[in-house]
């Protein structure tokens, strides 16, 4: 129980999600951001959407987020492995059985089920070329290799199952470099980096001819496929839940790795594989496994058909919602923080370091942290990160707008009768009005930036497109989420514009 003793501060946050979780009656499937874990989490969702109605919540960044996401019940469930819940979630140092896993989790109101049926392990590849050439087969032969270049994922570098416990294990003396895990085989195939971190069922191990370097110390556990839920799924949705528990040793390691080949290098939808494998599977349990992801996953392929597919609508929705709802509320807060930071000077020094403060913490760390608090994810904790950074431009620049105001105007203002509040609407705010809407405009662009990576705790946006294609690889993918959002960027570059060029005109 050592596990439950030190996360005991967990044990209270079951509660908070309850409440929210017991009355939506939409099932909501989550997912990380790499290939394997959309496709499970899209045959989760089509499993269940058979009998109840079920949303998939894709590519929520690292386990970290995905994991607060279930504790407070934004999801209900989501694929996972048992490697990853006993040595990151739980921190055990020793591999424990489901059985050791469910008692430790049912304090969180949390078990694992329904083991699919592949291991999807931790391993290290490389080139192999370079295998033979070095002579390098298992893990403990890097040790004589100090040159190499190890390029290995954020999550992985961090992991207690991860790089840490590895480089002492086998006495690894390399300085690897962080990597997205969707660009670390172009990476390693350029000849950037000699080796990286891979999923065993990962499609590009065959495709690119690596070598898979063996663990001789038994260091990485058995990372078993299996659900991640929250305990009172079973009583919420007993029929989706029935349909999930059908998939227990229904997806073998050939399929997963068929699966992500047909994402990967095929360039077919998450959508359109796992309804091509359930199809397949409901069909005949002995069809060939090449045939279990057919030709209705096609994705269309070429970029324009990725810009304008159906989702780009609710995308530009989305994100346009995002940056209007946290700059208006930066706007209605920062403005005066700005004006007390102007006429206190002794106040000054501390707005602008309190909202400097906030502009270095790294967005998808802070998103991290708004999960638990809030106890959501999704637009919420998006609009309150979003918010947070806006701050700084519009408080500097309504602090410096003010400020250029000259005093002989507000003596005589002053002469003239006007009270202070008077002086502040009438003369100090109009004057800097100019400067004070450029730090909103200025905060307005970055919010269209920064709006992508909203998408990694599910608030949608054209964040998900770029998030789908770091997690393949697709470029024209990428281009498809960030050639609108620099679009709605220059489009809110030219409307602040032209409501200055609207105010110059009126005040001539």
């Amino acid at each position: 129980m050592a596990g439950v003793v030190c996360c005991g501060w967990w044990a209270f946050l079951p509660a908070v999600g309850m409440v929210h979780a017991a009355s939506d009656p939409v099932l909501h499937v989550g997912s990380k951001r790499f290939t394997e874990s959309y496709i499970l989490g899209e045959i989760l969702t089509q499993t269940a959407a058979a009998s109840t109605q079920a949303e998939h919540r894709q590519g929520l960044g690292n386990t970290a987020i995905v994991f607060e996401a279930l504790k407070t019940g934004s999801i209900d469930l989501y694929p996972e492995y048992l490697g990853t819940i006993d040595q990151e979630i739980l921190k055990h140092t020793t591999p424990g059985g489901i059985d050791a896993i469910n008692r430790e989790l049912a304090p969180l109101g949390l078990g694992v089920a329904v083991p699919f049926g592949f291991n999807n392990t931790y391993a290290l590849a490389m080139r192999a070329t370079d295998s033979r050439q070095r002579a390098i087969q298992r893990l403990s032969d890097l040790a004589q290799h100090v040159d190499l270049k190890l390029g290995l994922s954020h999550e992985f570098l961090g992991r207690a199952d991860g790089w840490p416990g590895l480089a002492q294990r086998y006495h690894l003396p390399q300085k690897p470099v962080g990597l997205d895990h969707g660009i670390a085989y172009e990476a390693l195939a350029s000849s950037q980096v000699d080796v990286i971190d891979i999923y065993s069922t990962d499609a590009k191990i065959k495709s690119l001819g690596l070598t898979v370097l063996v663990d001789d110390a038994g260091y990485f556990p058995r990372y078993d496929a299996v659900i991640l839920y929250r305990l009172d799924v079973a009583q919420r949705f007993p029929q989706a839940w029935h349909s999930l528990q059908q998939l227990q040793g229904g997806i073998h390691a050939d399929d997963m790795i068929a699966m992500n080949a047909a994402a990967e290098l095929e360039g077919k939808s998450f959508r359109g594989i796992a309804q091509s494998f359930l199809a397949s599977s409901m069909v005949s349990g002995e069809k060939s496994r090449e045939k279990r992801v057919g030709s209705d996953a096609n994705m269309e392929n070429g970029f324009w058909n990725k810009l304008f597919d159906g989702n780009l609508w609710r995308l530009t929705r989305q994100h346009i919602l995002l940056v209007v709802l946290s700059v208006a509320a930066a706007a209605i807060v920062g403005i005066p923080l700005g004006v007390v930071a102007a006429f206190v000077p002794r106040m000054r020094q501390a707005v602008m370091a309190v909202v400097g403060v906030l502009q270095t913490v790294p967005s998808l760390a802070l998103l991290a942290m708004l999960i638990p608090v809030l106890g959501m994810i999704g637009t919420a904790p998006a609009l309150i990160a979003l918010f947070l950074y806006a701050l700084l431009p519009i408080v500097r620049n309504t602090c410096t707008g003010i400020g250029q105001v000259p005093q002989g105007l507000r003596l005589a203002a002053r002469a003239l009768g006007l009270k202070p509040k008077d002086c502040l609407l009438l003369i100090d705010l109009p004057l800097a009005m100019p400067v004070i809407l450029a730090g909103v405009k200025t905060a307005a662009v970055m919010s269209v930036g920064t709006a992508t990576i909203a998408a990694f705790i599910g608030a949608g946006g054209y964040g998900e497109r770029i998030a789908t294609g770091l997690a393949l690889n697709d470029n024209q993918m990428l281009l498809a989420g960030a050639i609108p959002a620099a679009m709605l960027a220059l489009v809110t570059q030219l409307l602040f514009e032209l409501i200055e060029w609207a105010m110059l005109r009126t005040r001539s």
